[in-house]
């Protein structure tokens, strides 16, 4: 049976095989909790600041340091790209769909550059932006799978709430970080992913509450 996977689903492998496994061949789906509205808002807010510099043929103030790039120009394509019902898309040659919707895309010459954005309440920690490795891999895994030529790394650009402006508008700091890529390791998970779903249930890590949440219903 083929898959359907995005890097959030996969994601869930990572935090919990057996979740992932009733998940895939179950139809067996965590609760859904609560999701705050205001980093949609943020999303939508970010997308529309950065078409607009664009527009311009303009970096945004966030990547003025940057040198020899520019915001991706095909704008239709860039559409299906971030949308998450579409998004950048490889079917493998057993059909299964592998796909994953990106914030926004840098061109520097011919090779394209993964731009995702993250919206968080404090400041960096030191780990913070390896919690976004695979998704940045996995992204630029889809990119070369449709045949675009890509740089080795990837740009995770953080906002997070720094102080409240004068007119009582919220004033937000911003960190760029710089990230190596592997399309190696995306190929890792994918394969990885495919082998605990076409094996027996695995058993359940200690620390996952919903498979405790689960044995006590």
């Amino acid at each position: 049976m083929p898959y359907k996977f995005s890097p959030s689903s996969l994601n869930l492998l990572k935090e919990c095989p057996r979740c992932f496994w009733l998940h895939f061949n179950r139809n067996i789906r965590r609760p859904n909790g609560i999701f705050p509205s205001l980093p949609s808002g943020m999303d939508r807010i970010l997308k529309v600041h950065f078409d607009s510099f664009r527009d311009k043929n303009e970096l945004p103030p966030e990547l003025k340091k940057l040198k020899g790039v520019r915001l991706f120009s095909d704008i239709e394509l860039l559409k299906t790209w971030r949308n998450n019902l579409k998004g950048i898309q490889y079917k493998d040659p057993d059909g299964n769909l592998i796909r994953g919707a990106v914030d926004n895309i840098l061109e520097k010459k011919e090779k394209l550059i993964v731009l995702d954005y993250k919206t968080r309440g404090f400041p960096l920690k030191e780990d913070t932006a390896d919690h976004y490795q695979d998704q940045l891999d996995l992204y630029n895994f889809l990119l070369r799978k449709n045949g675009f030529k890509i740089e080795n790394y990837a740009y995770l650009l953080f906002y997070h709430p720094d102080r409240v402006g004068t007119e009582g508008e919220i004033l937000f700091h911003t960190d760029l970080v710089e990230r190596s890529i592997s399309t190696a390791n995306a190929e890792k998970i994918i394969k990885n992913a495919l082998k605990t779903l076409g094996g027996s249930i695995p058993e359940s890590p200690e620390e996952c509450e919903f498979c405790r949440w689960r044995e006590q219903r």
